[in-house]
């Protein structure tokens, strides 16, 4: 009989219907309400010691450790043979007496085991380990995940989401769910994923964009988006994936992009403010990384007033015409944090060169858009503007770009019966969540990452 077999005596078989197991389950962090008492607690081995007089099992749940202990009989009794029998990371229930120990590290109790079942043996032998290479880690994802700060990232992001979310509403925003087939590209076209579509080829969204849009000419005026983008991007760096979140908003009426700008600064810092009031204390614990929740404005440069300041401290940028590249965001990032003590930066009026057909001209200076990035600890997270919402600019404009047209007559129709003025913005959701928790990579922030060489698990 394997060790596995065995263990079930020990505890009452699972009727059918309502499990009277889970239905009395407590989990960890709840469990100092219940002291003195017999409990049963669910959850993983996360570490077994066999000592001379007694045996301890670490348990780990969702919301914590707990440490079992089952004092050792001459001869073994089943339950002793059945607990060092163990393998980590086995899925157990365990029911015991729960007593106050001030000596006990873990919450000052411990469980004085008297039932144990195994619900799934783990192999002996784990395939991974926190020294394992971040790839390997990727390769057995729900492994790595068990890991209680990798568990953390998770939850934060629950939490922007939801503040997020709590924000557009207070501001009358509604919710968007666009297509992620299109016929036609709505980015530029060297980054499109072709999909066959019945007898036709169909592309991956890279944006939402046109479909923001046709929400604003139809009267929506304050929209929003949380959902994935796909990008045929072939870069292996640490911010870039082919598949990942992004976080859209499209507003009616505005008079610039500073309207946008304004919106985007209120909603990121009570975003911010809501991380800190939850997480706060296990973000610095976990991963040595304070929350901080932003002043309000943000600092404002435009482009060429970026590049100046670079110049000025010995930091040579891209030309002109180009945008920065990224040690040249981290190195502004560093100077702006330095002489205004702020996070963040928006840096405004790009040049037409390195934005879309669709962004709107300044009306006196026509070699720059009413654009804007925003920079957060040395990365972009943010790419918004001003749209040109009048349809034969809009159309002068992407032939001037040597935008063909045709593709995208349906967008130009949007324009064609009156659209509000508007703007909005993209924003990458795994890159907040990168720098606010300090990871090095966008695959530690994402739950399943999809790169160039990668489409599993």
């Amino acid at each position: 009989m394997s060790p596995e077999q065995g263990l079930t005596s020990h505890l009452r078989p699972v009727s059918q219907g309502r499990s009277p197991i889970l239905s009395t389950r407590i989990h960890i962090s709840e469990l100092t309400e219940h002291i003195a008492q017999s409990v049963t607690v669910c959850g993983w081995v996360h570490a077994v010691r066999d000592q001379k007089r007694m045996q301890f099992l670490i348990l780990r749940d969702a919301t914590g450790l707990l440490q079992v202990v089952l004092e050792k009989s001459d001869p073994p009794s089943e339950l002793n043979l059945a607990l060092s029998a163990l393998t980590v990371e086995s899925a157990v229930t365990v029911k015991g007496l729960l007593v106050a120990d001030q000596r006990v590290k873990l919450r000052g109790i411990e469980l004085r085991l008297q039932e144990l079942r195994v619900e799934s043996a783990a192999e002996p032998e784990l395939p991974v380990s926190l020294d394992s290479s971040l790839e390997k880690r990727i390769d057995w994802r729900y492994l790595d995940l068990r890991r209680p700060d990798r568990r953390l990232i998770f939850e934060v992001q629950s939490t922007v989401e939801h503040a997020m979310r709590e924000h557009w509403r207070r501001e009358g925003f509604i919710e968007l769910h666009t297509p992620k087939l299109m016929g036609s590209a709505s980015e530029s076209g060297a980054e499109l994923f072709e999909v066959r579509y019945f007898d036709r080829t169909a592309y991956l969204a890279q944006s939402p964009q046109f479909y923001k849009q046709m929400a604003m000419a139809a009267g929506f005026e304050k929209v929003f988006e949380i959902g994935p983008v796909f990008r045929a991007n072939p870069s292996f760096t640490s911010r870039h994936d082919t598949e990942f979140t992004s976080v859209d908003v499209e507003i009616s009426w505005i008079d610039s992009h500073q309207d946008v700008m304004e919106f985007e600064e209120r909603w990121l810092r009570d975003v911010l403010q809501a991380v800190f009031d939850a997480h706060s204390q296990e973000i610095e614990r976990s991963f040595g990384v304070q929350v901080i929740v932003p002043a309000l404005p943000f600092p404002r440069l435009t482009l060429a007033q970026a590049k100046d300041l670079l110049r000025q401290h010995h930091h040579q940028p891209p030309g002109a015409d180009d945008d920065l590249d990224p040690p040249s965001e981290r190195a502004l990032s560093q100077l702006v944090e330095r002489e205004q003590g702020h996070e963040f930066v928006f840096l405004t009026d790009y040049p037409t060169s390195v934005r879309p057909f669709y962004h709107m001209r300044h009306p006196h200076q026509q070699e720059l858009t009413r654009s804007f990035d925003l920079l957060w600890r040395g990365v972009e997270l943010t790419t918004g503007a001003q749209r040109e919402h009048r349809l034969d600019v809009l159309r002068a404009q992407a032939l001037q770009k040597g935008v063909d047209v045709g593709p995208i007559s349906y967008y130009l129709d949007f324009f064609r019966y009156g659209a509000p003025p508007h703007g909005g913005f993209g924003f990458g959701l795994t890159r907040l969540l990168m720098k606010l928790l300090g990871q090095e990579n966008v695959r530690e922030v994402t739950f399943l990452y999809r790169g160039p060489n990668r489409l599993h698990p």
